[in-house]
C-alpha cells in the first residue's frame, strides 16, 4: 500500500469513511483543538446557514438513497470515540466547548462522506472543511 502526502497507510486520493474514523482514533489533544478553530473559523456565525444547508441537503439525500442505517451507525460510532464513557482520551482531554466544535466537525465530515456523489461538491467542502483544519485530506474529494 502506498502512503499520502501525510504519511498515512492510505491512497493519497482515498477519501473514506474507515480512514476518517481511524484517524479520528489518533488525533491528539491538539488536533482535536484545530478541528475546533476549524469549525469556529469556517462555521461560526458566519458560516452557520451555509452548513445548516449544506447539513439539510445531506440528510435529505440520504435518506432519499436509504442510506438512513449506514449513517446512524457512523453517527453512533463517532460518538462512542468522542464522547461516551470509553471516549478516546484526546477527546475526553477536550470535553467541553472545544470537543463539542471538534465533536460536531466530525459528524459534518462523516455526514459529508455518507452523502457523498448525492450533495454537491460545494455541500460537501462546506461539511468537511472544519474538520479538514486537522485532516486536509477530506478535501482531496
Amino acid at each position: 500500500m502506498s502512503l499520502d502526502a501525510e504519511g498515512y497507510g492510505f491512497p493519497e486520493h482515498e477519501v473514506s469513511l474507515a480512514r476518517l474514523m481511524d484517524d479520528i482514533r489518533v488525533l491528539s489533544p491538539t488536533g482535536v483543538e484545530r478541528v475546533a478553530s476549524g469549525w469556529d473559523e469556517h462555521v461560526g456565525t458566519k458560516g452557520l446557514q451555509a452548513f445548516h444547508d449544506a447539513e439539510k441537503a445531506a440528510t435529505h439525500a440520504i435518506e432519499q438513497a436509504d442510506r438512513g442505517p449506514a449513517w446512524d451507525l457512523v453517527r453512533s460510532s463517532l460518538f462512542g470515540l468522542t464522547e461516551s464513557g470509553d471516549a478516546l482520551v484526546s477527546w475526553k482531554a477536550e470535553h467541553g466547548e472545544i470537543g463539542h466544535k471538534a465533536e460536531r466537525a466530525a459528524l459534518a465530515a462523516a455526514l459529508g462522506l455518507v452523502a457523498g456523489n448525492l450533495i454537491t461538491k460545494e455541500h460537501r467542502a462546506t461539511l468537511m472543511r472544519p474538520m479538514a483544519e486537522a485532516l486536509p485530506w477530506l478535501l482531496s474529494a
